[in-house]
């Protein structure tokens, strides 16, 4: 007789269903595990093997066969012990035969028979709620499962001894609750900042419409502390967004405890992060920082430095929304909608902006122009916003705290969302999330400057030398900088702000 259990094999995060079929038949003592297993899977006969005899239950001196079917489908991942013990403990009369059937099973079993969290719980959940199955997980990722739907039945249990005594009826595991992260009390303020209100007013046009955003300025100037303070002027994620980061999270073990938060992500690697770190990739196609920022934000301080071919393989991420991972026998696509923050000094030696500076390498403009050539055009294009971050003079940290905080900027920012909101929606476009997801004939019919304005971008996209993309970036920010004035139509005013945002990118490219 073969028992059946049903698992999952993540696919970016998307999970899809498993059959492990256990098989107890005459024959030599063996334990065999077949259909694509990987080194972590195939080491699960052991960490059974042990689970059980600490459980009290010994392996029968039969020939044991574990088919994890699909077989042309690689498994990956310590998440099939559970199934597979629970499979063999159905096998040979330790639990009911028929008490795993209509359950989706997934966990890592300890040596001592415990069960450790594993990743990807919250989508494994949500899909064996859409096959109408309930789950068994381990007790630590309950509260994550639980997300899934207040109605599907889940099973949490942290050993296998509490399984068993579960399934026998002689004890009861009641269904875990969903947990929501509490509101961090350290959460960083506009108000800390001093000085450098263009820089804020730049911080503030990014949130209200999406737009990424490029600050240039001296080292101390204020530009890492600015790019921390982003998410406390962002809105809180709406619960389709939430679902969305969630299951990236999931999928890549970073849901500490099973509480999911409302806050929207803020990932900031180092410099010499590799590609597969930052894009997503490596032997089992993870998540990478780009996609951990969906719908949030992407700040790559010291951006120079990073390697160039690096750089550039943000560029089809940061138009499209995702990235896909292609390997040679797999295809994974992670959602990447995020906002791109950079920060950079005006050269190596950070002192090209101060007046009279001679620089050791040689002129000044040479530095500039070797130091900023190591990014693309094509990926400056891709930049919404520039701005020059200035010093901040001893003067200006003698002065009183800004009286305008997070909280006054956010509401803002909110409002503006709002009205972005409401226009989409009477547009019956609900995918559209914020204006700098607009494009093309959309773009052309909310964002269409008054006869003044159109005449200000034509003479600049003219003298500017603007490119398709560039134009439509113009469009973009200047009906974001409407809705945060509340207007109805994109005026010269607002084309003409727009345009500055665009001035230092000109300014690079002469300098390159």
């Amino acid at each position: 007789m073969v028992q059946h259990v049903s698992t999952v094999a993540f696919e970016g995060i998307e999970a899809r269903s498993v059959d492990v079929q256990v098989q107890v038949a005459p024959g030599l003592p063996a334990f065999t595990i077949v259909g694509l297993p990987d080194k972590a899977v195939s080491e699960a006969k052991e960490r059974v093997r042990a689970a059980l005899i600490a459980s009290g239950l010994a392996l029968p001196a039969r020939r044991i066969t574990v088919n994890l079917a699909p077989a042309d489908l690689p498994k990956e991942g310590s998440h099939y012990d559970l199934p597979i013990a629970l499979g063999l403990m159905a096998a040979i009369g330790a639990i009911p035969h028929d008490a795993l059937s209509g359950f989706t099973v997934l966990g890592e079993l300890g040596l001592d028979g415990s069960i450790a969290p594993v990743a990807g719980v919250l989508p494994a959940a949500i899909g064996a709620n859409a096959r109408g199955e309930g789950l068994i997980c381990p007790g630590a990722c309950g509260a994550e499962a639980a997300w899934a739907s207040p109605e599907m039945e889940i099973i949490a249990t942290s050993s296998l001894i509490q399984l068993a005594n579960h399934f026998r009826g002689t004890q009861v595991l009641t269904r875990p609750q969903p947990k929501i992260r509490g509101p961090e009390d350290s959460l960083l303020d506009l108000a800390d900042i001093k000085g450098q209100e263009s820089a804020k007013r730049a911080l503030e046009v990014a949130a209200g419409g999406g737009h990424n955003l490029l600050m240039v300025g001296p080292p101390g100037a204020g530009k890492s502390m600015l790019a921390a303070r982003l998410p406390s002027i962002l809105p809180p994620l709406s619960p389709q967004e939430l679902l969305e980061v969630s299951m990236i999270a999931s999928v890549a073990g970073e849901i500490a405890d099973g509480a999911l938060t409302s806050r929207r992500p803020f990932r900031s690697p180092h410099h010499s992060a590799s590609m597969p770190a930052l894009v997503g990739g490596g032997l089992r196609a993870r998540p990478g920082e780009i996609s951990l920022a969906h719908h949030g934000v992407l700040f790559l301080d010291e951006f120079p430095e990073f390697q160039p071919q690096v750089l550039d393989s943000l560029r089809q991420p940061t138009e499209t929304g995702e990235v896909a991972i292609a390997r040679a026998n797999r295809r994974v696509t992670y959602p990447a909608r995020y906002m791109l923050v950079a920060a950079m000094n005006p050269c190596r030696c950070g002192r090209a902006s101060e007046p009279g500076f001679a620089c050791k390498r040689g002129a000044v403009a040479r530095c500039v122009a070797d130091y900023q050539n190591r990014l693309s055009g094509p990926l400056l294009d891709r930049i919404d916003l520039h701005i020059e971050v200035p010093a901040v003079s001893a003067a200006d940290l003698m002065l009183p705290a800004p009286s305008e905080g997070s909280s006054k900027v956010a509401a803002r920012v909110a409002r503006a969302r709002d009205i972005k909101a409401a226009r989409y929606g009477a547009l019956n476009l609900p995918h559209i999330r914020t204006n700098a997801q607009a494009n093309g004939l959309v773009l052309e019919e909310i964002a269409r400057p008054d006869s003044s304005g159109l005449a200000l971008l034509r003479e600049a996209a003219d003298l500017m030398r603007f490119s398709a993309r560039g134009y439509h970036r113009v469009l973009r920010v200047g009906r974001t900088l409407a809705d945060l004035d509340g207007a109805d139509g994109v005026g010269r005013i607002h084309i003409a702000e727009a345009l500055s945002y665009r001035a230092l990118v000109d300014e690079i490219r002469h300098a390159a």
